[in-house]
């Protein structure tokens, strides 16, 4: 059943005695000031039975206590650490003293629990509600910008010899545990023991320099895989009740064989050639992909979609795709994302050259989206691109460089676009041949089903607002950035979904910290140093002593529960038998 904070100060809370030695302009102070409206429990009653059960920890404190692990960059041993000394975290959490608020366990349970119910995009609904409650954002009309960055997985890359025997472990356990026998002792009445060692290839006794030896651990190891899913089909008919747990772990030694290993002509098996597509890198965490940012830059992990407001740089949609996924992948769905959140209609959305080819334009213009981002370009070596071609689509004709025009145009199906074709003939007798092509036939050029999208796509790219918004999308950098410094580089969990709640999280921090500053910078009253006063306070002392004295003026009630614990209470407190 879920707790309640009470809605009744307490007198020796932190934030009442301390909120000014902490700061209020700070996240602490902030968090410490607004949290009734940030997080309130009635927003958290999903996760919990409405009439039964002991009260929990009050979820707008847990909650509070996983948005300052976010920004602290801690685990959750050490979050818990935090709420029983650091000041600020008493402060920021409301937290008497003496007060410890949750254990590590309950703590990880209720985070699980946002996982498991998706509640990460309402926790990000609600950093943009603050930020419009402040003043930070007022207008219900958009424009986000796109990217991705890479977010390194958890789970351990391993070679195929460590992948296969990590997969041979993983199934051998769950045979074992529906045999009710212990591991090690199943696993050496199957002849398996040696995969519940130490390291596979550290106690493989043989040449790692022959190929022959390698190959023969290979054929090995393949041989037990093979056998073990053979048990494994005959434990899924014995034990329906498990069939699906045994049918998931077969699966993945299955895929495992499958996307490393071939039979060799001779007999036996060998490594394949190349990478599989799509290849599963960890058995730990078999979300994980290779992946690559750039030419020169790889990865193993996932990619970090973000949507940002162009206007406030707020974070207002997050997704965690495949590592070896296209950037542009889920760009319309982080849209509509940004919209439920910021409760706001997106007019614009910018993004690099990943999301400017044609299959993004055709989703965007089907519900008539303005996508403003780069046209891929094409490249042709030393020879003329495609670009140097004039295609009018609507007289179906193309003209080259040399200004030679065509009309003989190929189809490939309405789906699949076509090619136009100069004759043979044409293309020998001119005298650019030599910087249009190498060949003996005729110039061809490739017609993309969106063609026109992509037209008008660089025609708006030439004005002056397109040219504009190519230019602003820098911001999406900056909150990547924030994310990066908030610890999204490296993921902490196994998975998509509770990588994706780390980033949320962080984007949440992200966020308020933008809003803190927003709010400090305008309640920061301005200097005049031409006013009397200030022109009289001309020592640092006298400065200072005019802090002091307004700090005693504007903030009495501080001041003096203050003295009141310290000369009252907090004697009786720390010397008062036990």
């Amino acid at each position: 059943m879920m707790g309640e904070r009470s809605a009744q100060d307490r007198l020796f809370a932190a934030d009442h005695i301390y909120l000014d030695y902490v700061g209020r302009e700070t996240l602490y102070g902030y968090l410490a000031q607004h949290r009734g409206q940030l997080f309130r429990d009635e927003d958290f009653a999903i996760l919990y039975c409405r009439n039964n059960g002991r009260p929990s920890v009050p979820p707008s404190l847990a909650v509070s206590i996983l948005f300052l692990r976010a920004y602290e960059g801690v685990s959750f041993v050490e979050a818990i650490e935090r709420t029983k000394y650091d000041l600020r975290w008493k402060v920021a959490l409301g937290l008497e003293l003496e007060e410890v608020p949750i254990q590590k366990s309950a703590l990880q349970e209720f985070q699980a629990r946002l996982v498991l119910h998706e509640q990460g995009e309402a926790l990000l609904k609600k950093s943009i509600d603050e930020a419009r409650r402040a003043g930070y954002v007022e207008s219900r009309r958009i424009r986000v910008a796109l990217d991705t960055t890479p977010t390194l997985g958890k789970g351990a890359v391993k070679d195929t010899y460590n992948l296969l025997a990590d997969g041979i472990e993983k199934l051998a356990c769950r045979l074992a545990e529906v045999a009710g026998e212990p591991n090690a002792g199943w696993a050496e009445k199957e002849g398996l023991q040696r995969y519940f060692g130490s390291s596979l290839k550290g106690e493989a006794a043989i040449d790692w320099d022959d190929k022959a030896q390698r190959d023969q651990l290979l054929t090995q190891i393949v041989q037990d895989g093979r056998r073990l899913l053979s048990l494994a089909e005959q434990a899924r008919h014995e034990h329906p009740e498990h069939g699906e747990a045994i049918q998931a772990d077969a699966a993945l030694l299955e895929r495992l064989i499958r996307q490393d290993v071939e039979q060799k002509p001779g007999g036996g098996c060998q490594i394949k050639e190349g990478t599989e597509k799509d290849r599963l890198i960890s058995v730990h965490d078999p979300e994980m992909r290779h992946g690559r940012k750039s030419a020169s830059k790889t990865f193993n992990g996932h990619k970090t979609a973000v949507a940002v407001d162009m206007e406030s740089q707020l974070i207002c949609g997050v997704e965690v795709l495949a590592g070896n996924a296209g950037d542009q992948e889920k760009a319309l769905d982080l849209v509509h994302q940004a919209e439920r959140v910021t409760e706001a209609q997106v007019e614009e959305t910018v993004g690099d050259c990943a999301y400017g080819g044609g299959p993004t334009r055709k989703a965007f213009a089907a519900e008539q989206r303005l996508l403003t981002a780069k046209v891929p370009t094409s490249h042709n070596g030393d020879c003329f691109p495609k670009s140097a071609f004039a295609i009018d689509l609507d007289r179906m004709e193309v003209r080259c460089p040399a200004g030679q025009t065509t009309t003989a145009f190929e189809s490939k199906g309405t789906n699949r676009g076509g090619r136009f074709m100069f004759a043979d003939a044409t293309c020998q007798s001119c005298c650019l041949r030599s910087q249009c092509i190498k060949g003996t036939s005729g110039r061809t050029i490739s017609i993309q089903p969106e063609e026109r999208l992509q037209q008008q796509a660089r025609a708006h790219n030439k004005t002056g607002a397109g040219q504009k918004s190519l230019r602003e999308r820098v911001v999406v950098e900056h909150g990547i950035a924030r994310l990066v410094r908030l610890g999204i580089r490296q993921s902490r969990y196994f998975g998509k979904a509770k990588t994706r709640f780390q980033v949320i999280l962080a984007a949440v921090v992200a966020n308020l910290s933008l809003v803190v500053g927003f709010c400090y910078r305008k309640q920061k009253p301005a200097i005049n140093t031409t006013h009397p006063v200030t022109q009289a306070l001309s020592t640092p002392t006298d400065v200072q002593n005019t802090a002091q004295n307004g700090f005693l003026a504007d903030n009495w009630i501080s001041w003096i529960r203050h003295q009141y614990f310290f000369y009252c209470i907090r004697p009786y407190l720390v010397y008062s038998p036990m």
